[in-house]
């Protein structure tokens, strides 16, 4: 897999330039805010499909509560 840093950096040298072109009275993101904006999204996008894989793994059966009670190594009693 390439770098993406490298990748981003050569990105953003091109584009900063273009930000000193617009007019200073105007508040504008541009096209490298919809590029900031989109790498998060898709940060967030791969993080919540990571956080599903890793939940799906885990098994939400609880045991009765007699049996939560019997353990005398449970967390809940160490104090």
């Amino acid at each position: 897999m390439p770098d993406m840093s490298a990748s981003v950096s050569l990105a953003v040298t091109h584009l900063v330039p273009l930000a000193g072109e617009v007019d200073k009275n105007k508040v504008t993101p541009g096209v490298l805010g919809f590029i900031v904006f989109a790498v998060l999204a898709l940060a967030v996008w791969g993080l919540m499909k990571s956080m599903n894989k890793h939940l799906q793994k885990v098994d939400f059966k609880e045991a009765p509560d007699g049996v939560a009670e019997a353990k005398p190594d449970s967390p809940a009693k160490r104090g």
